[in-house]
């Protein structure tokens, strides 16, 4: 299996694979991005049962779509990842809205309002998942482990300036959690 960060020419090549109805394509997809599929539809939907369908319709769609996806657009890590938040906000809205008259309170506001933090916490969850080791794990440490630049670069065995750039660079990219769409790198119609 390749890595994690897979070159253009091998989304392409997925993609074509797809095209042509390869059942293997599909195996080897799921098998690279099952995890992250799940994990991002978990992350919005908060239950297991429903993050699993979501999975399963999430990959049937691009079994059944292969050409929605544009390389040109950027990684398939990413489409598939765009999918999967645009499907799983989809069925959080549908679960709320239908839970509404039962539950006797809450509004289409507040019901957005919670779509919107699911939505917020997977993006950041993908943002967190897909950013460099390096940048990753200097945020642990000064989030998890409560490290200031100076430890985090004693802990890593970096200048200090090294560390405080990787810590800049990862919340940097941590703050886009809060942009409305799809996840960071993908510009392209789901």
């Amino acid at each position: 299996m390749a890595g994690k960060d897979a070159p253009p020419r091998w989304d392409r090549k997925m993609q074509q694979r797809l095209a042509r109805g390869e059942a293997a394509a599909l195996g080897e997809l799921y098998d690279r991005f099952a995890s992250l599929v799940h994990n991002l539809a978990h992350r919005v939907l908060g239950d297991e049962n429903a993050a699993d369908t979501v999975t399963r319709e999430v990959f049937a769609h691009v079994w059944e779509h292969p050409e929605t996806y544009d390389p040109k657009q950027g990684p398939l890590r990413s489409w598939v990842a765009a999918v999967t938040h645009r499907l799983a906000v989809q069925r959080l809205r549908d679960s709320e809205t239908a839970a509404l008259p039962r539950q006797g309170g809450g509004s289409p506001e507040e019901l957005e309002l919670k779509v919107r933090r699911a939505s917020v916490a997977a993006r950041a969850d993908y943002i967190v998942h897909s950013m460099p080791a390096p940048l990753r794990a200097a945020l642990e440490l000064a989030y998890f482990q409560r490290r200031d630049y100076r430890q985090t670069a004693t802990d890593l065995g970096v200048t200090e300036d090294e560390a405080r750039r990787r810590l800049r660079l990862g919340l940097q990219l941590l703050s886009t959690a809060h942009d409305a769409g799809k996840p960071p790198g993908y510009g392209g119609a789901v």
